[in-house]
């Protein structure tokens, strides 16, 4: 009986009192014919970036795409991978809803779009939009391992991984199937209901040795469309007080610009599409340390 590694709570591996594993079991300790062929695959691709939230609703999906789009416009050769198996909304995001992956083999390619991107979701595996996605940890496990092990990425600058909010089975099976992951990029809003929640997933990262490249505080006052002012809608600086407080770096701070939300509805990347506004130019910011990453 000893002490659980991922949390250090000194409860027993896999026991109940452990917050990070809980009482299941650690698939990645099972060693499969897979593996060989997993690692091949991840060292193709050069630097493995995480898209997290510990709440719902801050705009983490969005966040994502345009921090992927904002790298492949810089010349690099991104990944965009959607775990969000019970709301997928990146092929909505990317006007991507009716695009299916091509099998090759025992192989599936990832959908190529504009943008320089490969996309791969699991929502372009569901018959109908609304299918609702049923499972429990250990089919979510092998739906990502399967995710990174037979969709052929092939050799990628950047792959991001956009997650469902919490800290539960998705981000815990790619933190084990993916240990050298660059980090981690936390996303919240301004007010203090949400980083209160989102301050945990700084937490679960250091339980399980990610590092936390930085927070991104989104939802940081809204654009006016009439006369182009700031407003405090959510009021601003919460983001950057919880990072000072976790001692995390500090990104930047999205504003809200309604041309994101007509954006994100017709599936056009915002920052691709409207390079010379504010919010633009925040994302741009957001993305120079990541393309820093040794």
């Amino acid at each position: 009986m000893g002490s659980c590694d991922s949390c250090g709570s000194g409860n027993t591996p896999g026991g109940t009192g452990c917050p990070v594993s809980g009482n299941q079991q650690n698939p990645a300790a099972q060693n499969t014919p897979e593996d060989d062929k997993l690692k091949k695959s991840m060292e193709r691709v050069a630097h493995k970036i995480l898209v997290l939230s510990g709440k719902g609703g801050v705009g983490k999906s969005t966040v994502a795409v345009n921090l992927a789009v904002a790298l492949a416009l810089e010349g690099k050769r991104v990944g965009l991978l959607d775990v969000d198996f019970h709301g997928p909304s990146i092929p909505k995001l990317l006007a991507l809803e009716d695009r299916k992956p091509e099998v090759v083999g025992d192989a599936m390619l990832p959908v190529s779009m504009d943008y320089g991107m490969k996309v791969m979701s699991l929502g372009f595996l569901l018959n109908r939009k609304d299918d609702a996605v049923i499972w429990r940890g250990p089919m979510k496990y092998g739906a990502i391992k399967q995710l990174l092990t037979d969709v052929h990425w092939g050799d990628l600058d950047y792959l991001v991984i956009d997650f469902p909010p919490g800290t539960g089975d998705e981000p815990l099976s790619v933190a084990q199937l993916i240990p050298d992951a660059d980090g981690a990029v936390v996303v919240t809003t301004p007010q203090d209901v949400s980083t209160i929640d989102v301050s945990k997933s700084v937490t679960f990262c250091r339980h399980l040795k990610i590092p936390v490249l930085g927070i991104v505080e989104n939802m940081s006052g809204l654009i006016c469309p009439h006369c182009s002012k700031l407003i405090e809608l959510f009021k601003q600086g919460g983001g950057e007080e919880m990072a000072k407080r976790m001692d995390v770096p500090f990104l930047g701070r999205i504003p809200i610009d309604p041309k994101i939300v007509q954006s994100s509805d017709e599936g056009r990347p915002f920052i691709f599409h409207h390079k010379d506004t504010e919010a633009a130019a925040a994302f741009r910011q957001v993305v120079q340390p990541l393309l820093k990453l040794g």
